[in-house]
C-alpha cells in the first residue's frame, strides 16, 4: 500500500498527528500574528495549522521527489481580492516554508539536494531522506 492508496486529507490528519511528537518541529511563536500569505486578510487562526502545512509539505515533496521554496510558494499560493478590479493570483508567504522545511531538515526528514552540473533531471531544492520516505509510507 502507497501513500496515493488513501485520501489525502485523511492522510494529511494522520501525518500531523504524528508529526507533533517530533521535537524539531514546533509552531515559532510569530505564527500567531501572520498571514499565510499576500492574498490573505486575516491571520491564520487554526491551532494545528503549523503541523498541517508541514504534513503538506512532506507530501509534496514525497509526490514530486525534489521541491524549492518556490515551487511550493504557488503551490499554497491564492486568488487576491482587489475590491472592483479583477483578480490576480498571488504567492505565498516563503518564511512559513523555509522555516518548515528547515525543521524537517533538523529532524532528519528531508535534506538539500544539490544542482549537478550538465544534469538537468537533477534540480535544486529538498528531497526526501530514507528515513522520511520509511516515516511516510508507515501511515499508508
Amino acid at each position: 500500500m502507497s501513500v496515493y492508496d488513501l485520501d489525502p486529507q485523511e492522510y494529511n490528519s494522520k501525518l500531523a498527528e504524528a508529526l507533533k511528537k517530533f521535537p524539531e518541529i514546533s509552531a515559532p511563536e510569530w505564527i500567531a500574528f501572520v498571514k499565510s500569505g499576500a492574498a490573505k486578510v486575516r491571520p491564520i487562526n487554526d491551532a494545528d495549522f503549523w503541523f498541517k502545512r508541514t504534513a503538506s509539505v512532506l507530501r509534496q515533496i514525497y509526490k514530486k521527489k525534489t521541491v524549492g521554496v518556490n515551487k511550493l510558494r504557488v503551490k499554497y499560493g491564492s486568488r487576491k481580492r482587489r475590491g472592483s478590479k479583477p483578480e490576480e493570483f498571488r504567492k505565498s508567504g516563503g518564511k512559513i516554508l523555509r522555516t518548515i522545511l528547515q525543521q524537517t531538515d533538523k529532524a532528519g526528514l528531508t535534506e538539500i539536494a544539490k544542482a549537478i552540473k550538465g544534469v538537468r533531471s537533477k534540480r535544486p531544492g529538498r528531497q526526501l531522506t530514507e528515513k522520511g520516505k520509511k516515516f511516510m509510507e508507515g501511515f499508508a
